[in-house]
């Protein structure tokens, strides 16, 4: 909104020139994330005052760890906190006519409207389950079909008309028309390897990494702390990305596909990293408010979404590998159990508790230490693959 009432004052007063400002992309990046910073921080106190007086508390799962039963009662639904801060500092600070920002919020913001109906089913009908796992994929799989069919063509193109005409072409071709080679899946570390998808290649990829994404972090958000900042650390270096492709200078020199319009997602992973650590601020141990599903089902998908614009979708799953092996460890969990109860007639575990940080928990670590821990590996993660920028 701003670069567009700048633009409008230029207009009117030639003169005033301090508004090119404005149109820098780093600038607006950083002032995206300190209005989100500063709208969490400003407005923390009131949300948690509001969800403790709804009576919005999480309810524990009475067969989990023990010594959580004592968060029994801490708000909940505190990721309304900050999609908030995302929605109004991103809405401020990026180019409306940019349609990927708009894809992102759309997926982000339908992400957590799922989020919220399965917390409030928790909280209000405490019920620790909330919403059917079956419900709760099949709207997931709805958001993330609609972003796959539109993004197939879009991420391919410059423009919504051209994307429109890439789409009759394909119809009209039989629904066979190749992709062009920027819609390809491509591998870091090198140079030239990379893999056609197809339409339908790209829109099964680009469906399983949102909704992947999205339930991993979900998994994840189980400790004090624990999602929100590999999901800053994540979406920062997806900005650089963002940043990367989007600039036809940069994309060339650095060997990357060029995809027009993708750097303005740098305004929206800023966004996404003072929104996180406003709300780290009040979900440090020991949390006075926890994300929900409201907002980690939306910041997965978020991830996810930019992650396949950006077409750094096996980076995401290296940089969020926290996320990735915490989906593994309740995936293989399950399964192990119910092989064995097949079998046995008594299920049997691989972890003493799934998610992996509760298996942890179980083997002594304090609940500290897994954030800490698991912070770090994240950390040198997104070192790993901010370095395929270069080593290539």
């Amino acid at each position: 909104m701003l670069v567009g009432l700048a633009q409008w004052l230029m207009n009117l007063q030639p003169d005033w020139t301090f508004l090119r400002v404005f149109q820098y992309l780093t600038f607006r990046a950083v002032m995206s994330a300190m209005t989100a910073l500063l709208i969490g921080l400003c407005l923390g106190p009131w949300v948690i005052r509001r969800l403790t007086e709804l009576k919005i508390g999480q309810p524990i799962r009475e067969y989990g760890v023990q010594t959580h039963l004592a968060k029994s009662g801490t708000p909940t639904m505190g990721g309304v906190l900050i999609l908030l801060s995302i929605a109004i500092s991103t809405l401020l600070w990026f180019d409306w006519t940019n349609r990927f920002v708009w894809i992102v919020l759309l997926v982000t913001l339908g992400m957590g409207a799922i989020g919220w109906a399965d917390d409030w089913r928790k909280v209000v009908h405490k019920n620790p389950e909330g919403m059917r796992s079956r419900e709760k994929y099949f709207w997931q799989s709805v958001i993330g079909l609609l972003a796959a069919i539109y993004l197939a063509f879009s991420v391919s193109e410059t423009s919504n008309l051209r994307v429109l005409e890439l789409f009759v072409r394909w119809v009209q071709s039989g629904f066979s028309n190749p992709l062009p080679p920027n819609a390809d899946l491509f591998v870091p570390f090198f140079k030239t390897i990379s893999y056609p998808l197809g339409v339908y290649g790209f829109m099964i990829l680009t469906y399983l990494v949102i909704v992947g994404s999205s339930n991993a972090v979900n998994l994840t958000d189980g400790l004090d702390g624990l999602a929100i900042m590999p999901v800053v650390m994540v979406g920062s270096a997806l900005g650089v990305f963002a940043y990367v492709v989007g600039s036809s200078v940069y994309s060339k020199y650095l060997i990357f596909p060029y995809i027009p319009g993708a750097g303005e997602l740098l305004i929206f992973c800023a966004a996404m990293a003072g929104a996180g650590l406003a709300f780290l601020w009040f979900n440090t141990h020991p949390a006075q408010v926890f994300m929900g599903d409201v907002g980690a089902l939306a910041l997965g998908g978020a991830l996810g979404t930019i992650a396949i614009i950006t077409r750094q979708e096996i980076l995401l799953a290296v940089m969020g590998g926290i996320f990735v092996v915490e989906a593994l460890s309740v995936m293989l969990q399950v399964s192990y159990f119910k092989y064995t109860k097949k079998r046995y007639g008594e299920g049997r575990r691989i972890l003493k508790m799934a998610p992996l940080h509760h298996h942890f928990e179980k083997s002594g670590w304090k609940e500290t230490q897994v954030v800490v821990r698991f912070w770090i590996i994240t950390m040198l993660l997104c070192l790993v693959g901010l370095s395929s920028l270069k080593l290539r």
